[in-house]
């Protein structure tokens, strides 16, 4: 079973970059978005075989998620049920036979950290959230984690150590999230390989490999030895983001 994640960074956008060309030669069971910056119906988007579920923020043209599916999932929900989090079109939800997929979104603590508070309280709700859906069944869990873990996960550490995304703040949370019982699914399959997923549109970013990984699958440790591939393509243009891959033996 095949599953991409993908913050587009604007679907509208991207969709001239050659999205629909990209989705089908990935050819994968699920494709989840973020980033979409649009309300469903914005954009004239399908795909043969598959069902699509929106997720768009109350504010136009801001974060956003979507999913795409083959298999038909037994509910969908939409948000964490916390009302102070839930505008933002950040989470969406696809309860499968085997498995929950978690499709999310996280807000960035942005410049200045002025949403570091914020995000602090979203990581510990967010992790609850993750926690209650794990006691029922496993778990995967994608998206734009708007945190580079390690400083192998980042092409420049020590000048990012305060910057959003790469604060011992952000950074211990996401070290606890795994530590309530998730396998980072890419890491586990590469150690000590260094590869990003994200990169600044500045200072000629991409073109240098100055990068963050950011973009992550999840699983629960119940699902860990059913990973038999984890990959980032970084091939792959359209957003300052690229898609990143999981396959699971389900």
């Amino acid at each position: 079973m095949k599953f991409i994640s993908w913050n587009v960074n604007g679907l509208r956008a991207c969709a001239a970059k050659g999205f629909d060309d990209i989705f089908t030669a990935l050819d994968a069971d699920f494709v989840c978005l973020q980033e979409t910056k649009m309300q469903q119906g914005q954009l004239d988007i399908s795909f043969p075989g598959y069902t699509s579920y929106w997720n768009s923020a109350e504010k136009k043209g801001y974060s956003g998620t979507a999913v795409f599916t083959r298999l038909e999932p037994l509910s969908v929900s939409y948000g964490m049920g916390i009302d102070e989090h839930d505008h933002e079109g950040r989470i969406i939800t696809l309860e499968m036979d085997g498995f929950f997929l978690v499709n999310v979104y996280t807000p960035n603590s942005q410049d200045g950290l002025r949403r570091l508070d914020y995000r602090m309280k979203w990581e510990d709700d967010f992790r609850s959230f993750l926690g209650a859906l794990a006691g029922r069944k496993p778990v995967v869990v994608c998206g734009d984690l708007n945190v580079a873990h390690e400083e192998i996960d980042i092409k420049n550490p020590s000048a990012n150590r305060r910057n959003a995304g790469f604060t011992d703040e952000e950074r211990d949370k996401f070290s606890t999230l795994l530590e309530s019982g998730f396998t980072d699914s890419w890491r586990s399959l590469n150690p000590t390989a260094v590869k990003y997923s994200w990169w600044s549109y500045r200072f000629n970013a991409r073109a240098n490999n100055a990068g963050w990984r950011i973009d992550y699958f999840l699983v629960s440790n119940a699902l860990a030895p059913r990973i038999s591939g984890a990959d980032i393509h970084n091939e792959i243009f359209g957003s300052d983001h690229c898609p990143v891959e999981l396959v699971l033996d389900l």
